[in-house]
């Protein structure tokens, strides 16, 4: 068996009703400059729309009904977008204005406005395309929470669009996640999306904190998984990727 194929929905196991995602909006978005001079970068308009509303399409689609949005530049822009173009999301805003707490503190600065121990966690400046099997339905029907505190959507490195990345993972035939050694590359690229358990954020360090610090505790203990996107991805970090991922979905 594969590692692409080692995740395959078990219909035997429950799958747990995911109702929630956290969408980290509250970067200063530096790569995207000068678009993000005037505007947070989850509202700069790629294939006519902004990239947060790309993001709530994917939720909405999947069921999601509640949405946690955390903000800290240009955090009214945000937040008065987020009331105009929120329908069918019940959506809630975590405010760091006082301070960025990156994406793992940010996170945990949320959790009192989620009751889910259960819940997608999605970035909001990266675009996917679901495949034959919707991503967040697939992630949801992958879960074990008997053995995982993270279940990353990840694509093949050959198939991450605008990304130049030398890759983040390996995978065993189980799907269990390992990180790229320095100096080499990995088959796999991580979204930006994820289904997390609670679990996953107890003990945190204080303050501000990547999740790659948690992913490294939970990688230890073998508890990080990875399932593969069937769909296309785009890496829109720059104003280069805009044009480029335009160009990918107008073809579609």
């Amino acid at each position: 068996m594969t590692a692409q194929l080692a995740l395959r929905p078990d219909p035997a196991r429950t799958v747990p009703a995911i109702d929630t995602a956290m969408v980290l909006a509250a970067g200063l978005g530096k790569r995207m400059r000068p678009l993000t001079a005037t505007r947070p970068k989850p509202l700069v308009r790629v294939a006519g729309k902004p990239l947060i509303d790309h993001v709530f399409d994917r939720l909405r689609g999947a069921g999601i009904t509640r949405a946690v949005v955390n903000v800290h530049y240009l955090a009214d822009a945000l937040e008065a977008h987020l009331k105009r173009h929120g329908e069918g999301l019940d959506i809630q805003v975590s405010d760091e204005r006082a301070q960025l707490l990156e994406t793992g503190g940010g996170v945990v600065k949320a959790l009192p406005l989620i009751a889910a121990e259960t819940f997608l966690v999605a970035n909001s400046d990266n675009l996917w395309v679901d495949g034959p099997v919707d991503a967040i339905r697939l992630l949801a029907s992958s879960w074990d929470d008997a053995t995982m505190d993270a279940l990353l959507l990840v694509v093949p490195l050959a198939r991450a669009n605008c990304h130049n990345g030398a890759g983040d993972f390996h995978m065993d035939p189980r799907g269990r996640l390992s990180r790229r050694r320095p100096s080499r590359v990995a088959p796999f690229v991580f979204t930006g999306v994820q289904l997390v358990s609670r679990r996953l954020f107890e003990n945190p360090p204080e303050g501000a904190f990547s999740t790659n610090i948690l992913w490294d505790r939970a990688l230890a203990a073998g508890r990080v998984f990875g399932v593969v996107h069937q769909g296309l991805w785009f890496d829109v970090g720059s104003p280069p990727a805009i044009a480029q991922t335009e160009a990918i979905l107008a073809t579609l």
